[in-house]
């Protein structure tokens, strides 16, 4: 039987930045509020010319031709349903996330309570992955990149102080420390692990017909600090409820340490082939609206040694 994880967020505060858009979602009916996004997509898709771009770049990629513009659309009208399932979540109204019940290895995991580095994809629901995740009785330290439009996100970590904090990844001279200060701490950091931006660490993967470079600092963070990754997705099933599908659990062993790399890629690359699985089934959930992960180079081998810094 799956376990439902009840999002009810708690004293909600105003979305200055988008508070019109949600008092119109609580009035209008949901098709004709529907349309009015649908409306508004198109005009997105018409203006927004680098993430139009991106999108058609990313959808000939999944789809193995180029998509049309119904097609970009879509992906587009996609992200905008999740945005609206973040706010309303923001506003005060509940949100159910149901684990998958075949997810038996990172189930046991977050039932431990042992600290665990936890990833996930820009896909989805993923925004809203370490609230629900919190509801476990953990406390999840997400790393997320402050910026100043987003005051839904700070509503939900009003809402939910007790169970999450956040990491400023914009502060990387005390990023390790605040990581040390997490894990010690008994928390658990949340992390996505799609794009190459602010990762001096990429390797090569297989992933939607080409060799792609990810970043993988998540196993160096393993290594360093011993503790195990589990990867996640929060699929969205309608406009109040998701399922999450989670990874096996990367445990760093006893081997040295290009052993355990070695293991890591493995187990990165069997992720990858389950967001793939994901995606041939709907393209439009990761929401690529920046430059699709490069190719490898030429000469790049297929799995390298990379050291690890020590602690």
């Amino acid at each position: 039987m799956k376990t439902p994880i009840p999002i009810q967020p708690r004293n909600p505060g105003p979305n200055w930045g988008y508070l019109m858009l949600t008092r119109i979602d609580a009035r209008l009916p949901r098709p004709i509020f529907e349309r009015l996004v649908g409306w508004g997509t198109w005009v997105a898709v018409a203006i927004m010319r680098g993430q139009r771009e991106h999108s058609q770049a990313y959808l000939t990629a999944v789809l193995g031709r180029p998509p049309t513009r119904t097609e970009v659309w879509r992906h587009f009208f996609t992200f905008a349903q999740s945005l609206m399932r973040k706010l309303r979540a923001a506003d005060g109204r509940s949100y159910r996330c149901t684990l998958d019940p075949q997810a038996t290895e990172f189930t046991r995991m977050m039932a431990t309570g042992r600290p665990a580095l936890l990833g996930t994809f820009h896909l989805g629901d993923a925004d809203l992955l370490g609230f629900m995740l919190g509801n476990l009785g953990r406390k999840i330290f997400m790393i997320r990149q402050q910026v100043d439009n987003s005051p839904e996100t700070r509503s939900l970590a009003r809402q939910y102080q007790h169970s999450v904090e956040f990491i400023w990844v914009n502060e990387r001279d005390n990023l390790l420390f605040a990581l040390k200060h997490a894990i010690e701490s008994g928390g658990s950091v949340a992390m996505q692990c799609d794009r190459p931006d602010f990762s001096a660490r990429l390797e090569p993967f297989e992933f939607l017909g080409a060799r792609r470079m990810f970043p993988v600092t998540i196993y160096h963070l393993s290594l360093i600090f011993n503790k195990p990754v589990g990867f996640c997705l929060g699929i969205p099933q309608g406009p109040a409820d998701s399922i999450v599908y989670a990874s096996n659990v990367f445990e760093p062993g006893q081997g040295s340490k290009e052993e355990n790399l070695a293991r890591a890629r493995r187990h990165f690359q069997e992720f990858l082939r389950m967001v793939e699985r994901h995606l041939r089934r709907n393209p439009y959930l990761w929401f690529n609206f920046t430059p699709l992960n490069p190719p490898a180079p030429a000469d790049q081998p297929a799995e390298r040694p990379v050291a690890v810094a020590a602690s």
